[in-house]
């Protein structure tokens, strides 16, 4: 599997951004997608996952803020984040979980005060 992360960028507080994540290669034996993130010197965190079945989580500290949707036809995953605050700056990973878990590449988001 393949995953290719697209749409970080520069945004002020307040404002919004939407990731995707295209994924590629063995995507049925795929049972969840999700988002990490990860700031130097800090572990990767969980932001938010999506299960094939549409079954969605979040962090508590994105929680009303972001929305992980999908796009089978597409195979890809959004990550849209409204409100955004200068703590989401990071560099958000996408990932597969499956038979094995997968990483795409990090995209950076940095949100401004």
């Amino acid at each position: 599997v393949q995953l290719q992360a697209s749409g970080g960028g520069l945004v002020q507080a307040g404002g919004s951004l939407r990731l995707s994540c295209a994924a590629s290669g063995s995507i049925l034996s795929i049972n969840v997608m999700g988002w990490y993130r990860q700031v130097p010197g800090n572990q990767r965190e969980l932001v938010a996952t999506i299960t094939g079945l549409g079954n969605t989580f979040y962090a508590t500290s994105v929680q009303g803020r972001f929305t992980i949707s999908k796009d089978n036809a597409k195979n890809t995953v959004y990550l849209q984040m409204n409100s955004l605050k200068p703590d989401d700056t990071g560099v958000y990973y996408c990932n597969a979980v499956g038979t094995y878990t997968y990483w795409g590449q990090g995209t950076q988001v940095t949100v401004s005060s």
